[in-house]
């Protein structure tokens, strides 16, 4: 660093490196340039902060604390924009290092890891190691002024630069204790100046979105008032009057809900912040409140929504919390802090220390974000515990609502997964109006029962209507029924609940020894050698289709009925992997036969008594397309399949 002496202004050159990872910063870094006002106000927040620390400690400090605020001025004529405050300040040999602190970063390396970043996100990680926010406001001013003197110090320090290739340091003595950044806004016609940065309004509304929680009051004196009273000083009667001064406005509200106790804050006011953040106009289901202390701390306000959006499960659904650190808006859609299945909770959370790029855009992944996740988490899914029990009507809803979604972290969280369990519902054979809980459904299994069963399918109806239910039907055995498309997956993930298997009647063979009355052993054996022939004709003859034919001990009602192996994806999931892109192989699945149904039985007559069986054939495949049918599939060939049927009609009259 290389500086020349100006009477009692000092001019310091910045490096090579310096100038053009500062020209980065300006250009590159901040993807919105209106954050460059929450920059200015975060730091004035903060030395608020440390003055009333200070002054806390050390009660001989020469400091003014009666009234810590934030001014901002704007000057339309002569396009400046200026932030001030009055807390601890900074001292000559600070303001060198601390403002000073990309002069002195002096690192080739950095920079030319900086250029060779593949991506944004690698670029902004690596500026995270530098706190430089200060700086953001080069992006809409051409120079920038700072005044400051450090609470106690009789003098104070002027430091200026145009962001180019120099800045100057002075010592001042007129300073009042605390900062004052000024920007001289570029022009107003300048094509990267998307808003008029003197602009009451615009001010307004970015103080509103990004400090509108922030401690100390934000303070504005309106142009209008400013106007009004410079006319009256200029022509009133009234010298009173003229000598009143401009009230200054508070832009901000300074009212951090999650930051008050419970009893401080009334329903409505939460109801109010959640139709701020979610823009529902409806109330929430349920308020959420956490406040973690220790070596880290924050605080979380969540609200559950009490409807699903109508893009909950579109690709662009913006997820995600929304992120403050000491009460400043960092982003709206924090997708780190809580997983993809808890998408539809919204809120907010405050942390005291985050690390975060210099832009404060984009996250580093670190031990504390993951921390937050996992507690979050919990305590969400533990307020759905709740409800359960001390609000089933509003459980009822909120599992109607939300409980396809929250399913999909059965697949994705495993460490949740038994918590999901508990809080997780499904539609039953048991009731016709209410769902069961996996718990309530192991409580009721008949004696002898090893398994939880289930079946899939697009609804209810198709599912209590289809041939593999009637088994189960006829010996009053439970079955799960499970129409998301997620419980085509998750219960293949999750196997088992409380040591008992969960297993779909639409998968292996069915054994219900024990869980009813079953066939004498020796009928069954008499049934298999009277249908052997048959059997492996028709596996021969529709061996393009099918891999094995066999009797079944899970019809009483239909002729024939399709099943998986007990490892086979289902056709359903085999058509969700497809319609995601991904080639799967079709699997030949199981023909299963009801040897008491009038239809099978003469079948296996005919065959056997006659030695020209090709006018059956079309019948065996009748069968089996009347299975495919059943259960919510289509025939291989329609135009073949209806000709067969038209061809049986035909011969029954």
């Amino acid at each position: 660093m290389r500086y020349t002496r100006i009477m009692s202004t000092e001019t310091f050159e910045f490096q090579v490196e310096a100038r053009q990872l500062l020209q980065l910063m300006i250009h590159s870094v901040y993807s919105n340039k209106d954050v460059f006002l929450r920059e200015l106000v975060s730091n004035a927040s903060d030395a608020l902060d440390k003055l009333r620390l200070a002054a806390l400690r050390d009660d001989t400090l020469d400091a003014d604390v009666s009234d810590l605020h934030i001014d901002i001025e704007t000057d339309t004529e002569a396009r400046t924009l200026t932030v001030r405050d009055n807390g601890i300040g900074m001292s000559y040999d600070e303001v060198g290092r601390l403002i000073g602190t990309i002069a002195n970063s002096g690192t080739a390396k950095f920079v030319e890891e900086l250029r060779e970043a593949q991506d944004e996100a690698g670029a902004e990680g690596l500026i995270g190691q530098f706190g430089v926010g200060f700086y953001s406001g080069f992006m809409v001013a051409d120079e920038m002024t700072l005044l400051t003197r450090r609470a106690g110090e009789g003098h104070g320090t002027r430091w200026s630069s145009r962001g180019e290739g120099t800045y100057t340091l002075e010592r001042v003595d007129d300073a009042p204790q605390g900062t004052t950044v000024t920007l001289h806004l570029k022009p107003a016609d300048s094509d990267d100046q998307l808003h008029d940065y003197t602009s009451e309004w615009t001010i307004r509304e970015i103080v509103k979105r990004y400090s509108d929680f922030i401690t100390w009051p934000i303070r504005m004196v309106p142009k209008a008032a400013a106007s009004g009273a410079d006319d009256t000083a200029d022509g009133s009667d009234s010298p009173d009057e003229a000598a009143a001064a401009p009230e200054p406005e508070t832009l901000n509200s300074m009212k951090a809900l999650w930051a008050r106790s419970r009893e401080e804050v009334s329903d409505d006011e939460y109801h109010e912040l959640y139709k701020h953040i979610s823009h529902d106009w409806r109330e929430p289901l349920e308020t959420v409140r956490l406040q973690a202390e220790g070596t880290f701390e924050y605080q979380a306000l969540l609200f559950v929504p009490s409807h699903a959006p109508h893009d909950l499960y579109n690709q662009g659904y913006q997820r995600g919390v929304q992120l403050y650190v000491k009460r400043v808006f960092i982003m709206d859609d924090c997708e780190a802090l809580l997983p993809p299945y808890l998408r539809f909770v919204k809120g907010v959370v405050d942390a005291a220390d985050l690390s975060l790029n210099v832009s404060r855009e984009i996250l580093q992944q670190d031990r504390h974000i993951r921390m937050m996740q996992r507690r979050l988490t919990k305590k969400v899914v533990s307020t759905v515990k709740d409800m359960m029990t001390a609000a089933p009507e509003r459980y009822a809803t909120f599992w109607r609502e939300f409980g396809a979604v929250l399913k999909e972290g059965l697949l994705s969280d495993s460490d949740n997964r038994d918590a999901l369990l508990a809080v997780s519902s499904f539609a039953t054979t048991h009731s016709q109006e209410e769902p069961t809980t996996l718990k309530s459904y192991v409580e009721r299994m008949k004696d002898g029962q090893e398994a939880v069963y289930y079946l899939t399918g697009e609804s209810r109806q198709s599912i209590e209507n289809s041939p593999h239910m009637e088994a189960f039907r006829a010996k009053g055995i439970e079955v799960l029924l499970l129409t998301d498309p997620v419980d085509e997956v998750w219960v293949d993930a999750v196997g088992e609940f409380e040591g008992k298997p969960l297993r779909s009647v639409a998968k292996g063979e069915v054994d219900l020894g024990g869980e009813g009355d079953e066939k004498a052993d020796g009928e069954r054996e008499k049934q298999d050698e009277e249908y052997a022939a048959l059997l492996g004709w028709m596996k021969e003859h529709l061996d393009e289709d099918v891999k094995e034919v066999r009797l079944s001990s899970r019809l009483t009602v239909s002729p024939a009925c399709i099943v998986s192996d007990a490892h086979d994806l289902t056709p359903a999931l085999e058509n969700m992997y497809r319609a995601m892109g991904q080639e799967v192989p079709r699997a030949r699945r199981i023909l299963e036969l009801n040897p008491d149904h009038v239809l099978v039985k003469g079948l296996n007559q005919a065959y056997k008594e006659r030695e020209d069986r090709t006018g059956l054939a079309g019948t065996a495949e009748l069968l089996h397309g009347l299975a495919v049918l059943a259960e919510g599939g289509r025939p291989k060939e329609p135009g073949r399949f209806v000709k067969l049927v038209a061809d049986h009609l035909e011969r029954a009259l």
